[in-house]
């Protein structure tokens, strides 16, 4: 059975190429936001980037069309550089180097909810997005159009528009509790020295380098 339907965002918009200034200066006062991008697949420098999605704590949320060949997005680049805004994402680390292979884009500062997860949540082996959501938030995400042609960005159906949407609507709340219970098991620290890494590993993913830090020969 598919999970019902949410809400609809306060706001939505979509774009193509970029943000507009007014969605820009509005994003551009908070203090955090959630962010997730899809690809026409895993591989760094193969897959190209489609789409960027992002939310505020007001559920505000817009999606960004990214084209065939486009290499920049200036006010993308502008809020996902900004120091004095935190950017949320689940598996940080893959949606870094998205966004720097496909746009130029140095993302800082960063919160990843699947490393807080694996670092909070140690009584739980499930760390998706949809897993941490439902404990957290008590949302059932609907993963349906995750395995979708997200290539065809001047065309996405309504449904691909609503699962992108509702991958970075949750991101937030989740972030807040799984913030508390880093607190709370004195493990915050340590995640924010783990979230400090994770440009290294994109990078790393990004140049094809396999896991060098594991002892083989």
């Amino acid at each position: 059975m598919a999970p019902e339907s949410r809400p609809a965002p306060a706001e939505f918009a979509v774009f193509d190429g970029d943000l507009d200034h007014d969605w820009l200066a509005r994003y551009g006062s908070s203090a955090a936001l959630a962010v997730d991008t899809e690809a026409m697949g895993l591989v760094h420098g193969r897959d190209r980037l489609c789409l960027v999605q992002i939310c505020d704590d007001q559920d505000r949320v817009c999606c960004i069309r990214i084209a065939r060949g486009q290499t920049e997005a200036p006010r993308l680049r502008e809020l996902m550089e900004a120091e004095a805004i935190e950017k949320v994402f689940h598996f940080a680390r893959f949606d870094v180097a998205a966004l720097a292979e496909g746009l130029g884009i140095q993302v800082n500062p960063i919160f990843c909810t699947k490393v807080a997860s694996r670092l909070g949540r140690t009584y739980s082996p499930r760390h998706g997005l949809k897993d941490v959501v439902q404990e957290l938030v008590g949302i059932e995400l609907d993963k349906q159009a995750q395995s979708s042609d997200w290539g065809r960005v001047e065309e996405l159906s309504d449904q691909q528009l609503a699962y992108a949407a509702n991958d970075v609507r949750y991101l937030l709340p989740a972030r807040d509790r799984l913030q508390l219970m880093l607190e709370r098991e004195e493990r915050l620290e340590l995640a924010q020295r783990c979230f400090r890494c994770i440009p290294v590993f994109s990078e790393l993913d990004r140049q094809h380098f396999g896991s060098i830090f594991e002892h083989r020969s």
